[in-house]
């Protein structure tokens, strides 16, 4: 996001943390469902 610089994998690498921390947060809503 804010860190352009870094290289391919530090990117490759916070996008996953990202989209596993947001898919993380809808199946834990659709379970307080």
């Amino acid at each position: 996001m804010g860190y352009a610089a870094g290289g391919g994998v530090g990117y490759t690498s916070s996008t996953a943390i990202l989209v596993l921390f947001i898919l993380l947060v809808i199946i834990t809503s659709a379970f307080a469902w």
